[in-house]
């Protein structure tokens, strides 16, 4: 069993209260160090729980707060440019239903939930450096304020500083060749299909939407952009601007997804950032430093997975950390989520090569789409991703810890 009694988790936004919710269940007191001085309310646009996801908070008691909160999603109906349905993809049977909930609402949620177990969360502790002192890690923060816990836990995104600390030499995010938009509008009179996303692969660019109860359809864009951008430099051209790029893009495309943007205001406008990943991280953890969500493993937004595997993690690092020593706890963590984890970036990879098809490549993933979804993507396939159970009765031993083989990844893009 290990030592641990204190630890600092670092980063306050989906990963760090799930994480500080498992660490109190096998009696780690955690304190959760957010670098923002206030709450994240109102900010983000949409994301997904999978019923992996589900599972995860379901071992917590903590999975009926997100239900609270989300829009079940059972369904994904895929549409061609020229309105044409590709296929349908439905949530494997016999597990809990797909939510599609806003950020800002399930950042609420969970921050509500972990305060409501006595978590503490303290804003403004912006980490800049950390240092191994004997039996401990002590944390420096921008405010000349300190702290010290027996172990520190990175879970601030995918530009993790705790990773730099982990890792110097760790790499950059990986651009994914698409700029993400969304937000919410007024319904322009589409009827509500029962909790079906329709993803789009228009002859230009990918669209999707969710036509809600309330009125409402909830809608992102992924805009092909060979060159990398930033979040900053996109948020510096207008409003404006980016709504009539959008418009342009599917003025050709036989979709609702024209009628949606005229709706579209220009407050209403999310310029969510470029689409980006982290296809592997050579080092997870250094000492009484680990990395847990994103700060690990940043799958880009087309997986559906981001929240999902960030909720898995914090909780089987809780279950190492409860059976192993600090040193093979981590080992055990990581040969536990590595091969997943990449698994699912590289099949997000894919994905958004096809969301930016060019005209030829475009014309053969229309005409093949079917055959795949037909047999590939049939639910009982992606049983390996969504019935994903987290057994946390079950002993973690030595065993796992020793066979951990690490990767050598290629640096770089």
């Amino acid at each position: 069993m290990t030592d641990v009694r204190t630890a600092l988790v670092i980063g306050g936004g989906i990963a760090g209260p799930v994480t500080a919710m498992a660490l109190q269940r096998i009696g780690v007191e955690a304190t959760v160090c957010e670098a923002y001085d206030s709450t994240a309310d109102g900010v983000g646009a949409a994301l997904t729980i999978a019923p992996n996801g589900l599972n995860a908070l379901r071992v917590l008691d903590a999975d009926e707060a997100v239900r609270a909160v989300g829009i079940p999603t059972p369904r994904i109906v895929l549409q061609s440019g020229t309105g044409k349905v590709l296929g349908e993809v439905d949530d494997p049977p016999g597990l809990p239903t797909s939510l599609t909930v806003s950020r800002a609402d399930l950042y609420r949620a969970l921050h509500e939930e972990a305060t409501g177990r006595a978590v503490r969360v303290e804003h403004g502790r912006r980490l800049v450096s950390a240092e191994e002192t004997g039996d401990g890690v002590t944390a420096h923060f921008a405010d000349g304020s300190t702290a010290r816990a027996d172990i520190l836990i990175g879970a601030d995104g995918i530009r993790s500083t705790v990773r730099s600390l982990v890792d110097p030499d760790a790499p950059e995010p990986r651009y994914g060749g698409l700029l993400n938009f969304g937000g919410w509008t007024a319904n322009p009179g589409l009827a509500a299909p029962g909790g079906a996303w329709h993803m789009v692969f228009g002859r230009r660019a990918f669209f999707g939407y969710l036509v809600q109860d309330d009125g409402r359809v909830m809608w992102f864009s992924n805009l092909p952009s060979r060159d990398p951008v930033t979040r900053a430099q996109m948020q510096a051209t207008p409003p404006r601007e980016w709504l009539r790029r959008l418009r342009e893009t599917y003025a050709d495309d036989d979709t609702p997804a024209t009628r949606i943007l005229q709706r579209v205001s220009e407050e209403e406008l999310l310029i969510v950032g470029p689409v980006e990943d982290m296809p592997t991280v050579p080092r997870w953890h250094r000492g009484r430093i680990v990395l847990v969500g994103d700060a690990a493993h940043a799958t880009s937004p087309s997986s559906g997975q981001g929240a999902s595997l960030a909720i898995e993690s914090a909780v089987e690092l809780a279950r190492c950390l409860r059976d192993l020593p600090v040193a093979e706890a981590f080992d055990a963590y990581e040969g536990l989520r590595r091969a997943r984890v990449e698994r699912v970036i590289a099949n997000a990879a894919r994905t958004n090569s096809n969301k930016a098809a060019g005209p030829v490549a475009r014309v053969l993933r229309d005409l093949l789409l079917p055959v795949v979804l037909k047999h590939m993507l049939k639910p009982e396939k992606q049983t390996w991703l969504y019935a994903h159970r987290i057994d946390w009765d079950a002993p973690v031993t030595a065993d796992v810890a020793s066979a951990v083989r690490f990767v050598t990844p290629t640096r770089g893009h």
